[in-house]
């Protein structure tokens, strides 16, 4: 992805700071940027160039752009407006009275690994705690993780509310706790 995004180097103003996101595993919409600042707004909106040049993002971003309007711009009352950013930290939430981070797994808990999502529904924060504490995953065997895609069709897991959802993606946030991720679903 880093070459595709040099190849569009003359078209993006921070591609630096894009290729940063990429290496280290931040997805371009929860960039690192203080929110609604210029270069907040300048990733999101490459980001968006990028996508529509038909380069592959992290599967967050994918989804993201591909259906919502974010990093589309609008003219109202002669000024420019990024549409569907939010005004609230989408990461932060609180939960039982303490903060936590949305769609960050973590290991531990009463299962291997736990994850705080909103619910679409009731608009609350619930914990899906997921993955057998007894059991090791062979994730870096690529084998291993088509087997597991397959037996647990991961391509059908859409739902952020489910134990599954995340059971099927867990591999891509071992960086998250000194590990390493690999691409695809586990």
């Amino acid at each position: 992805m880093i070459t595709e995004i040099k190849k569009y180097k003359h078209l993006l103003e921070h591609s630096e700071k894009i290729q940063y996101h990429v290496l280290n595993h931040i997805n371009l919409c929860e960039n690192i940027m203080r929110p609604h600042s210029e270069l907040f707004e300048g990733i999101i909106k490459e980001g968006r160039k990028l996508f529509e040049y038909g380069i592959t993002l992290s599967d967050h971003d994918m989804q993201l752009y591909s259906t919502t309007d974010i990093g589309k711009v609008a003219i109202y009352e002669g000024k420019e407006v990024l549409l569907d950013i939010p005004f609230e930290n989408i990461n932060e939430a609180e939960y039982k009275g303490k903060d936590v981070k949305l769609n960050k797994p973590q290991r531990g808990g009463s299962k291997k690994y736990y994850v705080y999502v909103k619910n679409p529904d009731t608009g609350n924060v619930i914990k899906i705690q997921f993955g057998d504490p007894g059991s090791s995953a062979k994730v870096s065997d690529p084998e291993a993780r088509k087997r597991f895609a397959a037996r647990h069709k991961c391509d059908q897991k859409k739902d952020k509310t489910t134990a599954g959802y995340w059971a099927c993606r867990i591999n891509k946030y071992g960086h998250l706790w000194g590990g390493k991720t690999y691409p695809g679903y586990w």
